[in-house]
């Protein structure tokens, strides 16, 4: 087994969940799909990310009064150079960057009358028609890309909605982890995912900012060969990859040009606008203080009790598989499966239900399979950076493992390599979570 293959011998035999989406969304994404050449994986993914961002901090889910989530996603699209990931990331973005144009020109005017309002004594105001105390405007905003750290902190601030962060790229995002402050940017980022509180005291700034419920979502894309670099230093230990949702789609072949120059049967961007703009257009209920109070999506019993029973049984697999890396997985996963629970139910009340009822049975089954969607995509992900370091020995025993093996018949593998049976008892159990799983005592299954 090359190296070099790994990425593409890892994509088989995990398809994206479509049918777990809302009928409007799969139309659009099935048009695009067909006359634009877009992974449907990578499509899909983009629009729910693009929804999340436009719910933001308006609607929650309680799990208990001591646990609540909200639609926070950390997403990466992972593909070959040519798999065409942009493109569907894009489309998806577009209508919120449109948004955020718009309100650009609005702020633009806005400070301009402001500054102007400025410049003149109070007394002299009122009498050219501004405000005696005008308040400084600020930039509504959905999304934003390239900024430094203490600009997150300000557009985050200015924007207690929620807001996410495209980054085409998303190695140029995480490269700049250390640039500024020395590597507790992943602290924060992480603090984000938690939907914790956040602070910034640095010395550029005239005054702290503090942020009580910070909502930020995440999305862009990576190669496979870069992924390592999104875990190094201790990000591959520290929880901060578990965060990521990762879209690996089993098709990412280059995308041949449409010869026949179809175009889409109906108006996509059209559609995609009007379940977007049903977002944006929430206005959520506020306090005396202006800050927002988010709508409580409950759980129906029998629904919170299927939600329950899938995170036992997959509890005492992670207890019984004894791997750390498939329990960390795990363990972000569940707040997904939760998060997912009230996208859906937000999603399919934007495409058209009538109003948004409490979470049922079929929307937790829906989110069950998205989540378990992203439970082998993780576990290529972590093959992909745990093979960079194997040896030569190890990438032969590896090579000539079969998909499903007995302890026996791996031990007979590794020594015909050079590799003794403990030694290849302790890769074995170091790996399991990574390139293997334990489906019984003494029997496994390779990723």
């Amino acid at each position: 087994m090359k190296k070099e293959d790994t990425a593409e011998k890892i994509n088989i035999g995990n398809p994206f969940p479509l049918d777990v989406l809302p009928k409007k969304v799969r139309e659009i994404i099935d048009e695009a799909n067909v006359t634009l050449g877009f992974s449907k994986d990578y499509l899909a993914m983009s629009m729910l990310t693009a929804m999340s961002a436009a719910i933001g901090y308006t609607h929650k889910v309680e799990y208990n009064t001591c646990w609540q989530e909200y639609c926070i996603l950390f997403v990466a699209l992972v593909g070959r150079p040519g798999a065409n990931k942009s493109h569907p990331l894009s489309f998806a973005m577009q209508l919120l960057i449109d948004f955020d144009a718009e309100q650009s020109a609005i702020f633009n005017e806005a400070m301009k009358r402001y500054e102007a309002a400025m410049e003149l004594p109070p007394k002299e105001r009122a009498a050219n028609g501004y405000d005696t105390n005008p308040t400084e405007p600020r930039r509504i905003r959905f999304t934003m890309q390239d900024v430094t750290p203490e600009a997150v902190h300000r557009i985050l601030s200015e924007n207690p909605r929620g807001l996410c962060l495209y980054a085409d790229e998303l190695a140029a995002w995480f490269k700049n982890f250390n640039r500024y402050n020395n590597g507790s940017e992943s602290e924060f980022w992480m603090s984000v995912f938690n939907h914790k509180v956040a602070m910034s005291d640095r010395k550029s700034s005239q005054s702290g900012v503090f942020i009580a419920n910070p909502f930020l979502c995440v999305i862009g894309t990576i190669q496979p060969k870069v992924l390592g670099e999104l875990a190094a230093g201790n990000r591959n230990a520290n929880g901060f990859m578990e965060r990521f949702l990762f879209v690996v789609p089993d098709d990412q072949s280059k995308v041949k040009w449409n010869s026949e120059r179809k175009t889409p049967s109906f108006d996509i961007v059209a559609a995609w606008r009007e379940i977007i703009s049903k977002l944006t257009d929430i206005v959520p209920a506020t306090d005396t203080n202006g800050n927002i109070i988010p709508e409580n999506v409950l759980f129906a019993s029998e629904a919170f009790d299927r939600l329950v029973k899938w995170q036992n049984e997959y509890t005492d697999k992670c207890n019984a598989d004894e791997s750390d890396t498939q329990t960390a997985i795990a363990s972000k996963l569940e707040i997904y499966a939760v998060r997912f629970c009230l996208l859906l139910a937000v999603a399919d009340w934007a495409t058209g239900a009538k109003k948004k009822k409490a979470i049922d049975t079929a929307t937790v089954e829906r989110s069950i399979r998205l989540t378990e969607y992203f439970r082998v995509t993780a576990a290529k992900v972590q093959c992909i950076i745990g093979e960079d370091g194997l040896t030569d020995v190890q990438l032969a025993v590896m090579s000539e493992l079969p998909d499903k093996f007995t302890t026996a018949e791996g031990v007979a593998i590794a020594s015909k390599n050079g590799m003794p049976e403990r030694t290849f008892k302790r890769f074995l159990r170091e790996k399991r979570g990574v390139f293997f799983s334990r489906d019984s005592h003494g029997t496994y299954t390779k990723f």
